[in-house]
């Protein structure tokens, strides 16, 4: 059984049928391609990390030549009432692997004041 370590750089761990465990570094081939639902998690992650926002979800998910394009809502600015806080929309472009390729704001608007 193999289960790839987020976070671990190349490495891979394989545990073998007596339940021993052994980690061995991936070849750039060997890499799998995330699914949408992985590519929508990992976009949604990226863009926590990077603004320090809080997250409404994924409103968005498509694949490009290159991987997948999602959008992420986040509260940009919190107020009172909260139908008045601001909110992004983020642009997230991730490889076929779900590393991060590049994100972008591409909105921001107050809550309630939607298209």
């Amino acid at each position: 059984m193999t289960a790839r370590i987020r976070g671990d750089g190349d490495r891979e761990r394989w545990r073998d049928r007596g339940g021993r465990v052994e980690e061995r570094y991936l070849d750039e081939d060997d890499e799998e391609a995330v699914s949408a639902a992985e590519a929508a998690r990992e976009g949604l992650r990226q863009v926590v990390a990077l603004t320090g926002k809080d997250p409404l979800g994924v409103t968005s998910i498509q694949p490009t030549d290159d991987g997948w394009r999602i959008g992420v809502e986040v509260v940009e600015d919190h107020r009172i009432p909260a139908s008045t806080d601001l909110l992004g929309l983020y642009e997230v472009e991730l490889d076929m692997t779900g590393s991060l390729l590049g994100y972008r704001r591409t909105r921001r608007y107050q809550r309630g004041k939607g298209d």
